[in-house]
């Protein structure tokens, strides 16, 4: 039997602080995103449909452990710098007609 499809809230308490949700995504993806996070100093933090998983667990990915749609997540504080790490901030529209 398959595991239903995951589906993670916008916005959770985690070690007792707000974390935000960047994306719903394939685990590999979710990995790769956070090598770029943790590159540029944003915590973050993989929720799978049964845990929660602070470092990447090479092993797991290894060893075939979950690789379906995990929920992305960074610390509220650190949203805008996570979104601006990963391309995804929304320029100023005002900047759009300026060159």
């Amino acid at each position: 039997m398959s595991p239903a499809p995951s589906t993670f809230e916008d916005c959770v308490l985690y070690q007792g602080d707000p974390w935000v949700r960047l994306d719903t995504l394939p685990r590999l993806l979710a990995e790769g995103w956070r090598r770029t996070l943790s590159g540029g100093g944003v915590v973050s933090v993989v929720r799978t449909p049964f845990q929660w998983s602070m470092g990447s667990p090479v092993i797991e990915i290894e060893t075939g452990g979950y690789m379906g749609d995990v929920g992305l997540y960074v610390p509220e504080v650190q949203l805008p710098e996570a979104l601006a790490l990963l391309g995804l901030d929304d320029p100023d529209p005002t900047d759009a007609n300026q060159g």
